[in-house]
C-alpha cells in the first residue's frame, strides 16, 4: 500500500479554470482562412490523441471510458444520476469532472508540466458507482465495465514507480518498453547514429529471447507494411544484437490527421502552405523524418501567415532519454500590435547578439532573420500550452535555414490571472501584480529568439570543420578547441536527458542578460522608472520561480527532476545566490512555516549581470563544443537539492509544497462547419464547460476505438500479464 501524500497527486476541485480566448483575432480570418483553421485544428486535435500512447500504458483506455461517459449525456444528468440514491455526492462529481479536465489538458493521467501521476480527488468506489450508473453503461454494459475493470487499478495505484515519468528503474515511460533501460537507450542511440536515424518519432520495443536480444525502433506512420524506405531495415546484427526498423505506430490516428490535413490544402493561402502540408502528409503517412524536416524548411520560408501553424512529433521533455519527440500541434492567428513589438526585437537582433558575453566565434556564421509573431491560440494540442516557442528543434535546419520564434498572445495574461504570489514582501507583490505580464513578454521574447536562436554548434563533417580550427580560441581555457560533434551527432543525441534542462537554463540567461539592455525594454514599452521596474520584476521572477516554485517539481524519493524549466530556474536562483555580496536572500521567517525571498535591485547590472555572464559563458561553451562531462559536473552541482549550507532546500521543499496552488486549466474553443464558413464555439471557464468542450470536439465514440485498438496492439509489452478484458475492449 502506497503511502505517498495523495494532494501531491490530484487536482483539487477549487482548479482555477480559465479561457482561453482568441474571438476577436478568429473573427478577423476570411471565410476561406477560418476553413484553414478548422482542418488544421481537427488535425491537431487527432494527433493530440496520440499523446496518450506515448504517456504511460493505460491512458488510452482511460481516455476511452472517461469519453465515453461524457460524450453518452450531459454533464447535469451526469450529475443526477451520479448523486441519486447517495451513490455519490456532488463533491465526488466536481471531483471527477475536475478530473476528467486534469487528463485531457495533459493528454495523459501525468502531468505535462512536472511529470507526476494525476488521480481522481474521490475514492475508487464511488469513482466506480458514477461510472455504473452512467448512461454510458446503461447503453453498452460490456464495454464500460471492460474499460473500467482493465483501468480501475492503474488509475489510483501509488505505488512508487507509478508516480513519475522516467526509465522503469524510475517511473514509468512508453517510449520504451519496461525491460529497457539506460544502458539500452545508449546503446539503441549508438545505432541510431551510425545509421543515420533520430528518435523524434519513433519508439523502441526490446524482445528477449533467451540470451539473444532484439530492439525495434517503431516509427510513426499510418502505412504498416515494410515497403521499400531508406530508413526502413531488417534484421541487422550491431554490438551482438538484432535490430529492426520497422512503422505504423499509432496507424489509425495519423491517418485522421492526414485526412483532415488533406482537406486544409485545400484552403492554403499560396504555394509554400500547400507543399509545406503535402510534406507533413509525406511524413506521417510514410514515417520519412526527412519529409517532416522538409516540410519545417518550407514552413520557415512562410513568412507572416495569417494563420499560423506547426504540427508533428516536436518536443523531447518527456522522453526519458531527450531524444523522441511528443506530438503536438497547434492553430493561432497573428495578433499585429503585439507582432510589432517582437519585430522590432528581430531588427535589433544582431547587434544584441553582440552583447552576449561568449566570444563572436560562438555565435552562427551569419543569422538568420527569423519570423517572430505574437499569435492568438486557436487550438494547442499536446501535454501543455507553452507562452512561447522556437522552431523547429532539428539541429541542421536551425543552423542552416533559420527558425520561427512564437509568442503565444493570448496565453500569457491568461497564465496570471488570479494568482497570488507567496514568500515575497507586499512591495514586490505589488510590483509583480502590475509589471508581471510585461516582464513576461520580454522574458519569452528574449528567451526565444536569442535564447533558444542564439549560439553555434562547432561540427566536423566530411573532414572539414565548420569553424576555424586553428585560430578559435575557448575563453575558458584560452587554448585551441579540442572538442566537437562529429558526423552523425546532434546536441539531443549527445545531451540526451541532460539536453533539455540545460537548453532551457542557457536560454532563461540570455534572456536575464538582455533585458540589462534599454531599448529592449522601450521595444516593449517600458520607460524611466516603468523601465527599470520591469527589469527588476523579470529577475525577481526568475529567483521566485527558482526557490518559490521549482522545487515543486522535484521527487526526493529518486532524486530526479521531474521538469525542464523547473530544474533549470533552480539552477539560475544556485547561481546567484553563489555570487553572494547579498544580491538575492532567502530567509526562513516562520520555522517551518513561512519563507521571504528578496532581490538587491541595486545590484542587478553588477553583481548580477558578472554572474550570469560568467555562468552563461560556460554553458555555452560546453554546447557549442559538445563537452557534455564538464556541462554534466556544472549543471548537477547547482542541481542538487540538499539540507547543506545556508539554503536548506531540501526541508524547505516541504514548506513550498504547503504554500502550493494548482495550476490552471485552459479552456479552448471549437470550431464547428457551418456551410461554407466555420462558427466557432466557446465554453464557461468551467469544470463543466471543459468537459463539454471535450464531449463537442469528439462526438462520436469513433476515437476511443482506435485508442483501445493501438493500446491492445501495446498490451503485450507493457503488462506483465496483458488484461484480461482486452477482448471486451477490443
Amino acid at each position: 500500500m502506497s503511502t505517498a501524500d495523495l494532494s501531491l497527486f490530484t487536482y483539487p476541485n477549487d482548479t482555477p479554470f480559465v479561457e482561453l480566448d482568441c474571438t476577436s483575432a478568429f473573427n478577423a480570418l476570411t471565410d476561406k482562412e477560418k476553413l484553414y483553421a478548422h482542418y488544421l485544428s481537427q488535425a491537431s486535435w487527432y494527433g493530440g490523441l496520440i499523446v496518450y500512447v506515448q504517456t504511460s500504458p493505460e491512458a488510452p483506455i482511460i481516455f476511452s471510458l472517461l469519453h465515453r461517459l461524457i460524450t453518452a449525456e450531459g454533464v447535469e444528468d451526469l450529475k443526477r444520476t451520479a448523486t441519486e440514491d447517495g451513490k455519490a455526492s456532488e463533491e465526488d462529481v466536481k471531483a471527477l469532472l475536475v478530473y476528467i479536465a486534469g487528463v485531457f489538458a495533459n493528454s495523459g493521467n501525468y502531468k505535462g508540466f512536472g511529470d507526476s501521476k494525476i488521480v481522481p480527488n474521490l475514492p475508487k468506489e464511488r469513482l466506480e458507482a458514477i461510472v455504473l450508473s452512467s448512461a454510458a453503461y446503461k447503453a453498452d454494459p460490456t464495454v464500460i465495465q471492460a474499460l473500467w475493470s482493465a483501468c480501475a487499478e492503474s488509475i489510483y495505484s501509488l505505488e512508487p514507480l507509478q508516480q513519475h515519468l522516467g526509465f522503469s528503474d524510475k517511473g514509468i515511460t512508453t517510449y520504451f518498453t519496461p525491460n529497457c533501460t539506460l544502458k539500452d537507450s545508449e546503446l539503441v542511440g549508438n545505432f541510431m547514429k551510425k545509421y543515420n536515424l533520430e528518435g523524434y518519432n519513433n519508439r523502441l520495443f526490446k524482445y528477449e529471447d533467451g540470451s539473444s536480444t532484439t530492439y525495434e525502433i517503431r516509427m510513426a506512420s499510418v502505412l504498416e507494411k515494410h515497403e521499400s524506405e531508406p530508413f526502413l531495415m531488417s534484421d541487422t546484427t550491431y554490438e551482438g544484437c538484432t535490430f529492426r526498423v520497422t512503422r505504423g505506430d499509432y496507424s489509425g490516428l495519423l491517418d485522421l490527421v492526414c485526412h483532415n490535413l488533406e482537406k486544409a490544402k485545400e484552403y492554403a493561402s499560396n504555394d509554400l502552405e500547400t507543399k509545406m502540408l503535402e510534406q507533413y502528409i509525406k511524413s506521417f503517412r510514410t514515417g520519412s523524418l526527412d519529409a517532416h524536416k522538409s516540410g519545417s524548411g518550407i514552413w520557415i520560408k512562410n513568412k507572416g501567415p495569417v494563420v499560423e501553424t506547426y504540427i508533428g512529433f516536436i518536443e523531447t521533455y518527456r522522453d526519458p532519454a531527450g531524444m523522441r519527440g511528443e506530438f503536438e500541434g497547434f492553430v493561432a492567428m497573428v495578433n499585429k500590435e503585439m507582432s510589432a513589438k517582437f519585430g522590432a526585437l528581430v531588427a535589433n537582433a544582431e547587434s544584441l547578439l553582440k552583447e552576449l558575453p561568449w566570444p563572436s566565434t560562438f555565435e552562427k556564421d551569419q543569422f538568420l532573420k527569423p519570423d517572430y509573431t505574437s499569435l492568438d491560440v486557436l487550438t494547442f494540442s499536446g501535454s501543455g500550452i507553452p507562452a512561447g516557442i522556437n522552431i523547429p528543434n532539428y539541429d541542421e535546419i536551425r543552423q542552416s535555414e533559420g527558425f520561427k520564434n512564437v509568442s503565444l498572445g493570448n496565453v500569457i495574461p491568461t497564465s496570471f490571472k488570479g494568482f497570488r504570489h507567496q514568500f515575497l514582501s507586499d512591495e514586490d507583490v505589488a510590483l509583480m501584480d502590475k509589471y508581471a505580464v510585461t516582464a513576461f513578454e520580454v522574458c519569452v521574447g528574449l528567451h526565444e529568439l536569442l535564447g533558444h536562436g542564439s549560439g553555434k554548434l562547432f561540427r566536423k563533417e566530411g573532414g572539414k570543420y565548420n569553424f576555424d580550427i586553428e585560430s578559435v580560441v575557448n575563453p575558458l581555457t584560452n587554448g585551441k578547441i579540442t572538442a566537437w560533434y562529429d558526423e552523425g551527432d546532434t546536441y539531443d543525441s549527445k545531451f540526451t536527458s541532460l539536453g533539455s534542462a540545460y537548453e532551457e537554463c542557457r536560454a532563461e540567461c540570455v534572456g536575464l542578460y538582455l533585458s540589462l539592455n534599454e531599448n529592449v525594454l522601450k521595444i516593449f514599452g517600458a520607460e524611466g522608472d516603468d523601465a527599470e521596474n520591469v527589469l527588476y520584476i523579470n529577475w525577481l521572477n526568475m529567483f521566485w520561480a527558482g526557490g518559490a516554485k521549482a522545487l515543486e517539481m522535484y521527487s526526493p524519493a529518486s532524486k530526479t527532476w521531474l521538469q525542464s524549466h523547473s530544474q533549470a530556474r533552480y539552477v539560475i536562483l544556485r547561481v546567484c545566490l553563489e555570487a553572494g555580496e547579498d544580491f538575492v536572500k532567502i530567509t526562513e521567517t516562520e520555522p517551518g512555516k513561512n519563507l521571504l525571498l528578496t532581490l538587491d535591485r541595486s545590484k542587478i547590472k553588477t553583481v548580477g549581470k558578472k554572474a550570469i555572464g560568467d555562468f552563461l559563458t560556460k554553458l555555452q561553451v560546453y554546447k557549442s563544443t559538445g563537452d557534455v562531462k564538464s556541462a554534466q559536473d556544472m549543471f548537477n552541482k547547482y542541481s542538487e537539492v540538499s539540507d547543506d549550507g545556508v539554503y536548506p532546500w531540501a526541508t524547505w521543499r516541504s514548506i513550498i509544497l504547503a504554500h502550493k496552488q494548482p495550476r490552471k486549466i485552459m479552456v479552448q474553443h471549437n470550431t464547428k462547419l457551418n456551410g461554407s464558413t466555420v462558427d466557432l464555439l466557446k465554453y464557461p471557464a468551467t469544470p463543466e464547460g471543459f468537459v463539454q468542450s471535450w464531449s463537442e470536439r469528439f462526438p462520436s465514440s469513433k476515437v476511443d476505438s482506435l485508442l483501445q485498438t493501438l493500446w491492445k496492439k501495446d498490451a503485450k509489452n507493457f503488462y506483465a500479464e496483458p488484461p484480461a478484458q482486452l477482448a471486451a475492449v477490443c
